[in-house]
């Protein structure tokens, strides 16, 4: 078994799409990145990547590259999930929490579950999204940014 651990955060700017774990949330405002700036699905590369030993979302898809401008983290996800496979390595189970005051997470946790799930090629039931605040305190208690952190536990794939 191996355990990863993933954070990533952004700041919170007028006129981005709001996208966190696959989901397009209506709001005013969007993290600001280089890619989709999906930062859910961010932590979740790098808990994955450091489990796997694979390095960081930053050394695979760097943000001085233009390809990856504006790119979909659904799909560097199912590139992460294809080069563990290929390491020999499955998913037991991901754990992913969005920190922020807003927008509110709980209309859209399942969709989120189902797209991380897919990206990553595993049952739904693997798959844990959810939310909290820090009480207005912080950049995402004061509504300025948005992190999340992500938890993975993986198994070697058995051999037949």
């Amino acid at each position: 078994m191996r355990i990863g651990h993933g954070y990533d955060a952004h700041r919170l700017k007028p006129g981005r799409d709001c996208i966190l774990c696959g989901v397009k949330i209506p709001y005013e405002l969007g993290p600001d990145g280089h890619s989709d700036a999906d930062l859910p699905a961010h932590a979740l590369m790098d808990a994955l990547l450091g489990a796997a030993a694979l390095g960081d979302i930053g050394r695979l898809f760097p943000d001085s590259d233009e390809k990856y401008r504006g790119a979909d983290s659904m799909a560097l996800l199912s590139d992460v999930s294809s080069r563990l496979t290929i390491k020999g390595l499955t998913v037991s189970n991901a754990d992913v929490t969005i920190v922020a005051e807003r927008p509110k997470i709980a209309p859209y946790v399942q969709q989120m579950r189902e797209n991380l799930a897919k990206a990553m090629d595993v049952p739904v039931d693997r798959v844990s999204v959810k939310a909290t605040t820090e009480e207005r305190m912080g950049f995402t208690g004061d509504g300025t940014g948005i992190a999340a952190h992500a938890v993975v536990l993986l198994n070697e794939l058995q051999s037949e």
